[in-house]
């Protein structure tokens, strides 16, 4: 996926470097308390992987021991992503909303999009994925990471 916002493909090394090395805040709209929703074991994995995570939902005070807001423009802290688990009705003013705070990523959860968010988002100057999962997509990083050290140690070893 390029981050000409949401055509299909791979995330390039260097795209998913930007979305998983550097920006480590991470505010989590719609984090659910259910173990068994993706909206809780992704932001719990991302957790586990060292970003800081920031639940959004107005139905809970707290998720996984930490505070949660109620609104994005409730987060007293700078926010690098916004990881967007709604329905796709309500991406555009949650886009809007990330905008607002200065966020600079807004990913949109696997089996969302909205083509109105995505060409808002362009305008903007936000990057923008949609229909892709998180923590898959970090995986998928990771494991270009260790290739491509692998890849470097060998011609290392071969020459």
């Amino acid at each position: 996926m390029r981050e000409d916002h949401g055509h299909d493909g791979e995330l390039t090394l260097e795209e998913a470097s930007w979305w998983f090395d550097k920006r480590k805040t991470i505010a989590v709209v719609g984090f659910s308390s259910s173990p068994l929703k993706p909206a809780h074991h992704v932001p719990v994995f991302m957790l586990k992987q060292g970003f800081s995570v920031i639940p959004v939902n107005p139905k809970y005070n707290e998720v996984e021991g930490l505070k949660c807001h109620h609104s994005l423009q409730e987060i007293p802290v700078a926010v690098d992503i916004v990881i967007i688990f709604r329905p796709s009705s309500e991406i555009p003013q949650l886009l809007e909303d990330a905008w607002r705070i200065g966020t600079k990523g807004v990913w949109v959860q696997v089996g969302i999009k909205n083509s109105k968010a995505r060409e808002r988002a362009r305008q903007q100057g936000i990057k923008y994925i949609e229909d892709r999962c998180f923590k898959i997509e970090y995986l998928q990083w990771v494991l270009m990471l260790t290739k491509e050290g692998m890849f470097k140690k060998i011609h290392k070893m071969l020459s």
